[in-house]
């Protein structure tokens, strides 16, 4: 293993220790709160904390800097945040920008001891994805809960993390989210899989990019919508990778990120 690698991945192995560590720590805190007394502005100030504290760690410890644009491209009141999902990085660099946001997250995370309770309080809307369509009458019903409640629903459209370049997969829950709750949806850019890979164990230095996009107003045909998504955050994404490419990136390139570079290069000449 190079030296640059062993030490990046020694790095990246001390940011683990005390992001779990921390992590659990403040849920077993936010949990019991949770259980007790709901939804309380002590459970809001800890999930701040936790985003904060750990874009600082991401930092300090594995040279990991965030870039976050466009925020004033948020409309005020209800709408809905659609975000492109690459790493965990997404969840903190999104989150001191959406207000009070109810993030939709997998049943399996809501079942974990303090974690999930701590979620709950929090306006997370759960779904079981085990369940396909029939699960998404129930996730449109507690967005549309938290929507009154006043605040700003957050989705990865996708469902799950991608790598940097992979084929786009857009899901249907945004598009019946879309379509029910009829609220400005913001679509949101990134290029954190660069420096945080899904299947990665090494978190790798660099400027993590996020950008807010101009919202898609409401009224549109589903298949407009979804095309008009899709487009707009597949786009920019690739704008923001691209210009991370062309700065170098302080990582191994692998064949398949390679192949992908240079087809996003192609892209860009034709």
């Amino acid at each position: 293993m190079p030296f640059k690698t062993a030490v990046q991945a020694i790095r990246t192995a001390i940011f683990y220790v005390v992001f779990i560590g921390q992590t659990i720590i403040l849920a077993v805190m936010a949990g019991i709160v949770g259980i007790i007394a709901g939804r309380t502005p002590f459970g809001w100030a800890i999930a701040r904390y936790w985003c904060w504290s750990n874009i600082i760690l991401l930092r300090v410890l594995t040279g990991v800097r965030t870039q976050v644009e466009g925020e004033h491209n948020i409309p005020p009141g209800g709408c809905i945040i659609a975000s492109k999902h690459q790493s965990d990085w997404d969840i903190f660099a999104i989150f001191p920008h959406t207000g009070r946001p109810a993030y939709i997250a997998k049943k399996e995370l809501m079942r974990i001891p303090f974690f999930g309770w701590a979620a709950r309080s929090l306006d997370c809307i759960e779904i079981d994805r085990r369940k396909g369509a029939t699960a998404i009458p129930e996730m449109i019903s507690q967005a549309r809960a938290a929507i009154e409640r006043g605040c700003r629903i957050v989705i990865y459209p996708e469902g799950t993390r991608r790598a940097p370049l992979a084929p786009p997969d857009y899901r249907q829950g945004i598009v019946r989210l879309y379509s029910e709750l009829k609220v400005p949806v913001v679509p949101v850019a990134l290029d954190s899989g660069f420096y945080w890979g899904r299947n990665s164990l090494i978190i790798w230095p660099g400027t993590a990019q996020a950008r807010f996009l101009p919202p898609i107003e409401p009224g549109l045909a589903s298949d407009a919508f979804l095309e008009e998504l899709r487009a707009r955050i597949e786009a920019e994404s690739d704008d923001l990778a691209l210009r991370a490419i062309e700065g170098g990136l302080d990582r191994p390139i692998d064949p398949t990120l390679a192949e992908r570079i240079a087809a996003l290069r192609a892209r860009r000449k034709n």
